[in-house]
């Protein structure tokens, strides 16, 4: 029997990969609501990492993989790709929460303007996943915006190569883990969650904690786990469906809500990086126009042979 995806299957993760960027896009929002009420970066990312077990959990159960869990556990090999991609993951949400909160928006949606250049670099390299002119059109299109992007700065964007090598390893790791979205999301937040419930618990005996300070305040930390789970599952579901380099092109969905808000907000937005994201959106619009051909001759029915 085959384990080809169906027509279905693809249609659904490919939902799932534009959803999570969707959520991704508007976090900027979220973590710019806590630190309006005093939440350091360093205490949002350990509640990121506390609140998100009970949701993770109950995916879990709602697909009954308990069973996957512990034989994961029980795993070397597994546990130690889910312990770097961990690792990776917690690095990239302590950057960009840091950015986003210190008026850096812009570089922030640089970096993830950035990942898929590594994705689509990662998926022929190391998945043999095939580029073809269309692809390598928009990836050069693509690169020239990031590029434009980049010389805007007039510095080397520190901030935005962390968060696209941070994020980009991950989404590589990840796709090679032999554990369902679920039980490796489970997974890596219990193992992030340790230190993180260790600093809320420190933050708490100093009177410098916020959770049950307030109604606001408890109700935004609470928020973190969802908000965390819910796009870090989907991501995972769908990197594990759909081609890596077609995961590439569908994050720069998330960049661009958050290239908004950064310039509705009062950062720079010169004439150069106006031409930047006229250069990336024309490299998404070719690739958009590549993926709908493959999916007509995919879904086109064959000739009945004699």
């Amino acid at each position: 029997m085959s384990s080809s995806p169906t027509p279905g299957d693809s249609r659904l993760a490919l939902a799932a990969g534009i959803g999570c960027y969707l959520l991704w896009g508007f976090l900027p929002l979220v973590f710019q609501a806590m630190e309006r009420l005093g939440i350091s970066s360093w205490e949002i990312l350990s509640n990121r990492t506390v609140w998100a077990v009970p949701v993770a959990l109950a995916f879990v159960l709602i697909a009954r993989q308990g069973g996957e869990v512990l034989s994961a556990i029980r795993n070397p090999r597994t546990m130690a790709w889910l312990t770097l991609s961990a690792l990776l993951i917690a690095t990239n949400w302590a950057i960009y929460i840091w950015a986003v909160n210190s008026g850096r928006v812009l570089e922030t949606s640089l970096g993830y303007y950035i990942i898929p250049l590594l994705a689509m670099a990662a998926g022929a390299l190391i998945f043999h996943e095939r580029i073809n002119r269309i692809g390598a059109f928009a990836i050069a299109l693509a690169g020239v915006g990031v590029a434009l992007q980049a010389l805007a700065l007039g510095r080397l964007p520190l901030i935005s190569l962390a968060l696209a090598l941070s994020f980009g390893l991950y989404g590589i790791v990840r796709k090679r883990v032999a554990a369902s979205a679920q039980t490796g999301l489970l997974i890596e937040c219990l193992l992030l969650a340790g230190p993180g419930a260790a600093y809320v618990l420190w933050l708490h005996a100093g009177h410098g904690g916020h959770f049950g300070a307030n109604l606001p305040a408890t109700g935004w930390l609470l928020a973190c786990g969802p908000v965390t789970a819910v796009p870090l599952m989907l991501f995972s579901w769908a990197a594990r469906r759909i081609p890596l380099s077609f995961m590439g092109f569908l994050q720069f969905i998330g960049p661009t809500i958050g290239f908004v808000i950064g310039v509705a907000q009062g950062e720079a937005f010169t004439p150069l990086r106006a031409a930047s994201f006229v250069f990336i959106w024309g490299g998404a619009s070719v690739f958009a126009y590549g993926a709908w051909r493959r999916t007509r001759l995919i879904v086109r029915p064959p000739v009945a042979a004699e």
